[in-house]
């Protein structure tokens, strides 16, 4: 008898009951509301990461260009490729920019007194980043008080 009832018990056996595959459904939704906003803000502190790069990679090239130049530069984003112009020369290339990220403003007046600042659209809540002769990086748009 013990037999014949192990082998109609085995034969049952064939699938998840209806209940079991809801509470995994359950689980696996509360997995995904708990993911899903994390994803979001790391999105948004990687476009903040990538401003901060382009900022210091482009505050540096200022730095680097007042070396040898003595003539006030601009910069600019043309074809997706930083620029920077001196008054009366030819653009030089200085690198690719990020996804998103524009020039906020810029105030060049000689080697030791400027201010560049980018902002990134996507970015978090302080998208915008700026890199001076006198502070170096920073949070913010430049203000009169970076190139005095």
């Amino acid at each position: 008898m013990l037999a014949r009832t192990r082998t109609s018990t085995g034969e049952k056996d064939q699938g998840f009951t209806l209940i079991e595959l809801l509470v995994v459904m359950i689980i696996i939704g509360i997995l995904a509301a708990i993911a899903i906003p994390v994803f979001l803000t790391q999105r948004a502190k990687a476009q903040d990461s990538a401003t901060k790069a382009d900022v210091s990679t482009v505050g540096k090239e200022i730095a680097t260009y007042y070396v040898d130049g003595t003539a006030v530069p601009t910069i600019a984003i043309a074809s997706g490729r930083y620029t920077l112009t001196p008054l009366a020369g030819t653009a030089a290339d200085i690198g690719a920019s990020s996804a998103n990220v524009s020039v906020n403003n810029q105030t060049i007046t000689d080697s030791t007194h400027w201010c560049v600042s980018l902002t990134n659209s996507k970015g978090s809540s302080a998208p915008t980043y700026k890199y001076s002769a006198k502070a170096g990086l920073g949070v913010g748009a430049c203000v009169a008080a970076d190139v005095s």
